[in-house]
């Protein structure tokens, strides 16, 4: 592609060239001239030491031009209508590289391979997709790229317990990781639903911790250390370094399942089929389970030249170790003040081990919470504030805040432009400490992800990461950025990398005219086609089906429906959002004036207040961006009518998912006034019992008042209406976290 602005003096002139991702940190164009190559003729020469990274360019070149370009050994003169890859011992970085493209050819030239891959993947975003058969030249305008990585960490978490993926799939990934100068790979291995590394040494963990029942079926798989160390291999030669995690103490039931001994109750469980946070988890107080993590972590430091081993330590309720003989007598012997410095204690023990070995641990911002374990690098995931305190305590940290790295949240919640806008450095942290701020991850958890839909959740979204910790630019455009994104996908839909959309593809507006709620949907991005099916229903007794329609209007919702969208982006590999459906209901309340007493948590705002009578209702994912939530407190919400009404009908919606911590209310009290001061208390609904029994799965609850129910009339008259509903507060004794605090989550208080 024949770059659009052209500067004929020799001077200096940086702006970002074409699509390449991430912005270099200085290039310019020194004069006006041209690299040709005609008729699919093109050398390769390289010193011996850059051959891997002269046969990564071969293979790009041909998957864009379609022809091999021939490698020669740099025989120490200037090239001829060819690429060099050469030792330039002035650059100064392990990962800098210089590429200069004139009449002559390109060299790219650095200290290290990496630096050269680095200019490699460079040189391909700027190397023109062949367009047809017969398109067998092209050329290049010249020019000369200085450039080198702000941050050293840059990388993705792949969670490969909750679902299982393939070699193939890996491969694929680190490929395209490569492709955008990520360094990274932190490979989550082992879950509560999976066990996915062999150990020699404990062949149960595989043969029993590698697979879950679902539906009657064994489901799940794990990787030989032989496919160990062929996937370290391929990452190795794309200069991509593998961070192994192996968690403890929790998020351990499937090595619990294989092997009982090592929990404090030593019950035989099966490997976990739901998900979550458990509370059987590695029983501290015990010798033999200490030895087992050791013997473990011996084979793992076998296959893993990376200087870290990633240890966990999040989300491990401390309730088995509370009642448990060994964990208590462990925290007598070792002097510790309670079971957070139990864990504290144990991750120490195993950081000390590892570090005979020449490795460091890696450790989620939990373990912070008894004491910092000495030299543990901190992952903050719970938002900025345990990496800020880590730094502050001079140890490093990587960056991976729920805010704008999990990229298995939905494109509603963090989409392309929040990743871009994300700032790894606290602004809170002193200037003499930034270096301690080693880079960012994005987290890929696998919940609610199988192999087939995990490249359109990272990517495109992993590429705007890439360029802040790249180039990590002063002044960010991401108009600019995305124009390069776009144009960046023909080298994606060139590898057949099935990305997924830049934002959320529509976004829903309704309004109320002539008594019906009309629902408008709006195309966020050009050349998109949708389709979709809406379904009427009163309560929960379907009406009709409408034939499948292309949306072309506002869609009229009389009282209750569900609309089913498919969209699709035209002329590209993307990977098709699937069938996604959204509730409405049609009611009185409808973009009313609304007054909350509580703030909802900045992760699940859903709409903010007139979220909740914006008559969209929420789904069955908890993040679908039409929850709201609050943790630990009770709700009140007072609605106006703006008039006096007849009512008949108050219902509200509320969320449950015990393993998420996520309770229905305790109860949800409906009250209505005339005057907004004096009020009539109309029913305390208690919405339901929460033994561990009737708690299991994930689903809505509907409370609701009647005025038939409640007086000798069909309606109330009333302007206002209130609803509290109290919080159980914290998580009950029989759950897996008892004492943490809980969550309510509601969608939309429904008035008729």
């Amino acid at each position: 592609m024949k770059n659009s602005i052209l500067v004929c003096f020799c001077f200096l002139y940086v702006f970002t060239f074409g699509q390449i991702i991430p912005q270099p940190v200085k290039s310019y164009v020194p004069i006006k001239e041209f690299f040709e190559v005609e008729d699919g003729q093109l050398g390769i020469w390289t010193e011996k030491q850059f051959m891997n990274e002269a046969i990564i360019l071969a293979e790009q070149i041909k998957i864009q031009r379609d022809f091999l370009p021939i490698i020669h050994e740099w025989n120490g003169r200037d090239n001829v209508n060819g690429i060099a890859l050469k030792t330039n011992s002035s650059i100064l970085g392990d990962e800098s590289y210089h590429l200069n493209a004139n009449k002559k050819g390109v060299q790219i030239s650095s200290t290290t391979p990496a630096g050269i891959l680095h200019g490699v993947f460079t040189l391909v975003q700027m190397i023109p997709l062949k367009k047809s058969k017969e398109d067998d030249s092209f050329s290049l305008d010249a020019w000369v790229i200085e450039d080198s990585p702000h941050f050293k960490h840059r990388g993705l978490l792949l969670d490969c317990g909750r679902h299982f993926m393939s070699v193939e799939k890996i491969k694929e990934t680190l490929m395209t990781m490569a492709l955008y100068k990520m360094n990274v790979f932190h490979w989550h291995l082992t879950e509560d639903q999976g066990w996915r590394i062999e150990i020699k040494k404990y062949p149960q963990l595989t043969n029993t911790g590698a697979f879950r029942n679902v539906n009657g079926q064994n489901y799940g798989g794990f990787y030989s250390q032989e496919q160990i160390k062929e996937i370290v291999e391929y990452a190795n030669n794309l200069h991509i370094m593998v961070i192994p995690e192996i968690e403890l103490p929790g998020h351990s039931v499937a090595a619990i399942a294989a092997y009982p001994y090592l929990s404090c109750t030593g019950k035989q469980i099966p490997v976990e089929t739901e998900w979550g946070v458990f509370k059987d988890i590695y029983c501290a107080g015990s010798n033999e389970t200490m030895q087992f993590i050791k013997d473990v972590l011996d084979e793992v430091v076998s296959l893993f030249p990376a200087p870290y081993i990633h240890i966990g330590g999040d989300e491990a309720p401390k309730v088995r170790w509370e009642n448990c003989s060994k964990c208590q007598r462990r925290i007598k012997d070792e002097h510790l003040k309670n079971e957070a410095e139990l864990q504290t204690w144990m991750i120490e023990e195993v950081a000390q081990h590892l570090k005979a070995k020449g490795k460091d641990i890696i450790g989620w911002d939990e373990i912070l919470e008894g004491g910092i374990p000495s030299g543990a690098v901190i992952q903050s995931w719970r938002g900025m504030q345990g990496g800020l305190m880590a730094a502050q305590h001079n140890h490093a940290v990587v960056m991976s805040p729920t805010s704008h790295c999990y990229l298995d949240y939905g494109l509603d919640g963090i989409d392309t432009k929040k990743v871009y806008e994300f700032d790894p450095i606290p602004s809170e942290l002193s200037a003499d400490k930034h270096h301690l701020i080693l880079g960012a991850e994005g987290n890929m958890w696998t919940e609610r992800a199988p192999e087939n839909e995990v490249t359109s959740k990272i990517f495109p979204r992993l590429i705007a990461l890439s360029e802040v910790l790249w180039s990590y630019p002063a002044k960010r455009d991401y108009l600019e950025f995305e124009g390069r994104l776009k144009r960046s996908f023909q080298l994606l839909d060139k590898r057949k990398v099935k990305y997924g959309f830049i934002s959320t593809p529509i976004q829903f507006h309704t309004a109320i005219e002539n008594d019906k709620l009309w629902v408008t949907i709006q195309q966020q991005q050009k050349d998109m086609e949708l389709f979709y099916t809406t379904t009427h229903f009163q309560s929960e007794s379907i009406e009709a089906v409408e034939d499948i329609v292309n949306v072309r209007g506002p869609i009229p919702i009389k009282r209750n429906a569900k609309i089913n969208l498919q969209v699709g982006m035209k002329n590209s590999g993307s990977d098709q959002v699937k069938w996604q459906t959204r509730i409405f209901a049609n009611h009185l309340a409808l973009g009313k004036d609304i007054t909350l007493n509580y703030t909802p948590s900045n992760a699940y705002l859903g709409g903010g207040a007139n979220g909740l009578v914006n008559g969209c209702l929420g789904g069955d994912n908890f993040r679908d961006g039409n929850w709201q939530a609050i943790q630990g407190k009770d709700m009140e919400m007072v609605i106006d009518l703006g008039k006096i009404e007849s009512v008949s009908e108050i219902s509200t919606r509320w969320f449950h998912y015990a393993n998420a911590w996520i309770f229905r209310p305790e109860d949800v009290s409906y009250f209505v006034s005339a005057d907004g001061n004096n009020w009539q208390l109309l029913s305390k609904d208690l919405v339901g019992q929460r033994t561990a029994a009737e708690q299991s799965g994930e689903f809505a609850v509907t409370s609701k008042v009647l005025a038939a129910d409640k007086t000798a009339y069909d309606s109330f008259m009333c302007r206002y209406v209130k609803v509290q509903a109290h919080s159980i507060g914290k998580c009950p004794d029989w759950h897996d976290a008892p004492g943490e605090p809980s969550w309510l989550f509601i969608d939309e208080i429904v008035v008729r």
